[in-house]
């Protein structure tokens, strides 16, 4: 195969799984929602449950690399935590490990991941195009994203066929098999290039079955086992090319899967240099080792490394979250979007729940805050870096409001007392309100991106305006999250004066810039995305009025109902 046939499919390979991981992803969120994760939180709510379920699914599928790309799926997706998928990356370490049994018994077992990856494909397009319902269209794109996923690696493993056929690749295993940290670099190095740990270590496995590392059976043992060590390092190059387009925590899971195997490796290690680790494989097989045996030694010796690598972590999982967390730092726009944090058991006692519900709406209000504050500066200052954290502090509002209003839905099933009982509903708005507001964050990126696609300037006064809009904006925001976190009428009605001031604006600021278009001070495709701005932020000041009214009434309506307020 030429070097150009190479290049050029690796790079379209990449391409592919990449664009198949956001693709299930996002399939995902829509198709499985709050329900698939409730399942998926009782399935792998403790770690061992988590790690037998890893262990058989990649036994099944003989893919550690897909397990854990599907685990960073879930995790980008939300529907599990960063704890809960490192017993499932555990677990899929040991299952792979069936592939190098499977290799010692048939010669060879390999997956051939196109001929599963092309109905997924068409199955999945065709839901996603014709499904009825909107399940079955977010089902489509789970196999659409899943069967492009594993088109991308096939494209990529075959882009490396010719190494992994080569007799010079053959030799220069040989020729390191006595200096065992480079053997354990080589394992590593071929490992990421053909995407594919089994792939890799059933390579070894030949060699040694072929006398390749000589007919010392022992001395072949001890030449394989760095490859072997090597491999399980390679394999982790898989999550983290997953991870690249992944949110924080999918990435942290990406790290977790590299340092179970990389310390684990580590640890082994010496006892590979001293020969202590072939001297207990041999021990603890019943067979003598020969040509017909010596794969099935090193599938041992691979499946001895996992598990004892999963008895070391496994209870160390805390450790390697914490770890990860350090590794992976949270950047400073995510403070304040961290899982909601509802307790169930509090229910019981509707009005200390009560009080916790309050406290998320607040931190609910400071990240619909953050959305507007981003949406703002990406307009005013044609910043595109702004754009993206808009729309991923969308996704935690949302997350906000589901599990708001679940809880409090669970809440009034409690038959709570009648005060209780009349500061849900108000509650219920407020959080809607808040959901709104992250809405026209949205919107206002979405013009910014229009202007700075189409590259339209805003006038000096224009600027100065939507400063001012800014200002207000964060002003009245700060009066409504003080309101709501100490239950303050004062910050609720001095919210309202500067909600007055935002509508006066919109007006004057519609006219004034209407008059600079006239005078062809400003074009018009700017004229207009300047008035939508206007137009979002006093909707913005709008929604905040409900809260800000919410609180001055005691969280209670007291003949005031919230306005139900046209949205565009």
């Amino acid at each position: 195969m030429p070097i150009r046939d190479m290049v050029f499919g690796i790079i379209g390979g990449l391409g592919l799984f990449l664009f198949g991981m956001v693709l299930m992803s996002e399939g995902l969120k829509k198709a499985a929602g709050h329900k698939l994760k409730k399942v998926l939180e009782s399935m792998t709510k403790r770690i061992f449950i988590g790690f037998l379920v890893g262990a058989g699914v990649t036994a099944i599928i003989q893919a550690s690399g897909a397990t854990t790309v599907m685990v960073i799926g879930l995790v980008n997706a939300g529907l599990l935590t960063l704890r809960q998928s490192i017993g499932v990356i555990i677990g899929a370490n040991v299952g792979t490990t069936m592939t190098a049994w499977l290799v010692s018994i048939s010669g060879l077992s390999s997956l051939n991941i196109s001929l599963y990856a092309m109905p997924a494909v068409g199955i999945g397009f065709l839901l996603q195009i014709g499904g009825r319902s909107r399940g079955m269209k977010s089902l489509g794109q789970v196999l659409l994203g899943l069967g492009i996923l594993f088109l991308g690696i096939d494209f990529m493993k075959n882009a490396f066929e010719p190494l992994e056929k080569s007799t010079k690749v053959q030799e220069l295993f040989v020729s390191v098999g006595h200096r065992p940290l480079l053997a354990l670099l080589i394992g590593m190095g071929l490992t990421i290039l053909v995407q594919s740990s089994s792939a890799a270590i059933a390579i070894v496995q030949l060699l040694a079955m072929g006398g390749a590392f000589g007919t010392n059976w022992q001395m072949a043992l001890d030449v394989a086992i760095p490859f072997v060590l090597g491999s399980n390092i390679g394999t982790t190059i898989t999550a983290q090319i997953a991870a690249i387009q992944a949110n924080r925590m999918a990435k942290r899971t990406a790290w977790v899967h590299t340092m179970f195997n990389v310390l684990g490796s580590a640890i082994a290690y010496p006892f590979v240099c001293l020969g202590w680790y072939g001297a207990l494989v041999e021990m603890i097989t019943p067979w003598h080792l020969g040509p017909q045996t010596v794969a099935a030694s090193i599938a041992v010796a691979h499946t001895v490394f996992n598990a004892a690598n999963s008895g070391i972590f496994l209870p160390l999982a805390g450790v390697l979250e914490k770890a990860v967390m350090v590794l992976v730092p949270e950047k400073a726009t995510e403070a304040a979007i961290r899982p909601v944090m509802l307790e169930k058991r509090l229910l019981d006692t509707p009005e200390v729940a009560l009080e916790y519900v309050r406290r998320e709406i607040a931190r609910m209000a400071k990240t619909a805050k953050m959305a507007l504050t981003h949406s703002l500066i990406a307009i005013m200052e044609d910043n595109r870096k702004e754009l993206k954290p808009v729309e991923e502090i969308e996704d935690f509002i949302d997350s906000f409001q589901l599990e708001i209003t679940s809880y409090l839905t669970e809440l009034l099933k409690r038959h709570p007392s009648e005060e209780v009982a009349v500061e849900l509903p108000v509650l219920l708005h407020a959080v809607n309100d808040l959901e709104r507001i992250g809405d026209h964050s949205v919107n206002i990126a979405e013009i910014a991106q229009r202007k700075l696609d189409q590259r339209l300037v805003f006038s000096d006064r224009a600027k100065a305006e939507a400063e001012e809009l800014r200002k207000e904006s964060a002003e009245m925001f700060d009066d409504v999250i003080t309101a709501l976190e100490n239950n303050d009428t004062a910050a609720a009605k001095a919210a309202l004066v500067i909600e007055n001031k935002l509508n006066r604006m919109q007006i004057d600021f519609r006219r004034s810039h209407v008059n600079r278009m006239s005078e062809g001070m400003c074009g018009a495709e700017a004229g207009l995305i300047f008035i939508d701005l206007v137009d979002n932020v006093e909707k913005v000041g709008d929604h905040l009025t409900n809260i800000a009214q919410a609180v001055i009434g005691g969280l209670q309506w007291m003949g005031i109902e919230p306005r139900v307020l046209p949205e565009f």
